[in-house]
């Protein structure tokens, strides 16, 4: 019976001490990804020279596809689906 007791609170230790292992090795940038969920993202797309040709406020998290260099988002304004390519700056508010 003891053995079971501690197999038991063996298997709980290494379930937490996994874990938080797997927490702590994600990177600043993946634990921001996942937690960007329900906010708003500002959305600036560049001009060749620099300057910003549109803006937009997304009213929740920015998408990419998988093998795209394009994002899509709802616009905060209008409620729409944009999607865009190009020189892009994202930034969450």
């Amino acid at each position: 019976m003891q053995f079971l007791i501690q197999g038991t609170f063996m298997k709980k230790y290494l379930l937490i001490t996994f874990s938080l292992f797997c927490f702590y090795s994600c990177t600043d940038a993946k634990k921001a990804k996942v937690a960007g969920f329900g906010s708003e993202f500002q959305i600036e797309m560049i001009n060749c020279d620099g300057s910003v040709a549109k803006t937009w406020i997304s009213s929740g998290k920015v998408s990419s596809e998988k093998d795209s260099d394009g994002y899509y988002f709802m616009e905060k304004e209008t409620g729409k689906l944009i999607e865009v390519t190009g020189r892009l700056i994202i930034t969450k508010l």
